[in-house]
């Protein structure tokens, strides 16, 4: 094991390295935002696996590559350690490639930079954070191995619920002692150490098709039964409790003067604790068997979703890097938001994550998104460092 003076000078050598990086790092999330990656385009998403690839087998870091048949592939890179604390686990950095962009985006406008700021589809959610863990395992590839193995997975379809992604990150994720998310940093430069739960629901409903004038009561209008429900839907929202439904988007019927024969919805959920999310579903789908209109039927499907990442997975490994920040020189803080993450799927299985650790970005999912470039040394040498405190603890 590494003693004490060792890790120090591993922790300067590293910082000392990615210090020296930032205009690659630029260069390198300019590639990536210009190629398109829609969640549902798996040649684009496929092509930035391609890029990521290169770099990291140029610089000796093996990568698992596992295709799939309609998402994007997945990749695994590893960084194995020398074996003498692999018994409690590895750390786990994580990245999802897709964007809510559509392809064509990029011919229109791709990666432009005014001073410290670049914009671009996708370069803050989070092309940035992937650059951020590449150069992150590029340099701890460039010391002595670590007491434990060092991974990081690059997923294609989180932007739609991670359906395909789940199965891998689980299974990435699976004894791990730490967990790094490197979703954009907040406005603020905070980290994320807590965020919502989130499930999306499909909702069918089939009535009777009748005229509305001549044979109004042969009919069941599946409208009025999916109105009906709607209004007790949103009736489980509590603001208090963090608790959210909402129907945004609804279907039916086949003309004006038709007593609908069908009619759809597409409902959002959101909640803070993995027993709120049990709470809520049961109250859905009680609501769901409920008949309203006699003659019609509804039922629901789960499309996608995400569960929580609780305040409490986040606290010790948080502690770790705010120290580690302070260390180098700038302030952090944790944020909860409404939003979801695949750091809620790692903590959900008990494992210490933290989220937001990417470079500093705003106005996701928008024309306007921007990423703040002089955080890219500053959040790369935190979460290097953050990992080489783990390895210093397991050599004491």
């Amino acid at each position: 094991m590494a003693s004490l003076n060792d890790a120090e000078t591993m922790m300067t050598t590293a910082c000392d390295w990615l210090a020296s990086q930032q205009a690659e790092m630029i260069e390198c999330l300019k590639t990536l935002v210009d190629i398109d990656s829609n969640s549902y385009d798996k040649a684009g998403t496929d092509a930035v696996a391609d890029v990521i690839v290169e770099w990291l087998e140029a610089d000796g870091i093996d990568v698992t590559r596992t295709p799939r048949p309609e998402s994007g592939d997945i990749l695994e890179a590893r960084l194995e350690g020398d074996g003498s604390d692999a018994s409690v686990g590895h750390v786990l950095m994580m990245g999802h490639r897709d964007t809510v962009f559509p392809t064509g985006t990029v011919a229109e406008r791709g990666f432009t930079r005014e001073g410290d700021i670049g914009y671009g589809p996708g370069v803050a959610d989070m092309k940035a954070g992937l650059v951020l863990n590449i150069f992150v395992l590029r340099a701890l590839k460039r010391l002595a191995p670590l007491p434990f193995p060092v991974r990081a997975l690059f997923t294609a379809d989180e932007e739609i619920g991670s359906r395909d992604g789940t199965a891998f990150i689980r299974e990435a994720a699976s004894g791990a002692r730490a967990v790094l998310n490197a979703e954009p940093g907040r406005i603020s430069g905070n980290v994320v150490t807590g965020r919502k739960g989130g499930a999306a629901f499909q909702i069918e409903v089939t009535g009777v098709a009748a005229h509305s004038g001549v044979s109004h009561a042969d009919g069941a209008s599946a409208i009025e039964t999916l109105a009906r429900k709607i209004i007790k839907l949103h009736a489980l929202t509590d603001y208090d409790s963090g608790v959210t439904t909402n129907v945004g988007l609804i279907e039916g019927g086949v003309s004006r003067n038709t007593v609908a024969p069908s009619a759809t919805a597409q409902l959002d959920t959101r909640f803070v604790t993995n027993q709120q999310r049990v709470e809520l579903l049961a109250a859905i789908e009680a609501i769901i068997a409920e008949e309203e209109v006699p003659g019609t039927q509804a039922t629901i499907r789960q499309t996608s979703g995400f569960l929580p990442m609780e305040p409490a997975m986040s606290e010790a490994l948080f502690a770790r890097y705010r120290a580690q920040a302070e260390k180098l020189g700038f302030c952090v803080e944790g944020e909860f938001t409404g939003g979801c993450s695949d750091a809620g799927t790692t903590a959900s299985l008990g494992i210490p994550t933290l989220c937001g650790t990417g470079p500093v970005g705003a106005k996701m999912h928008t024309d306007d998104e921007y990423c703040r470039l002089e955080t890219f040394v500053p959040r790369a040498q935190a979460v290097a460092a953050t990992i080489l405190e783990l390895a210093a603890d397991a050599s004491r």
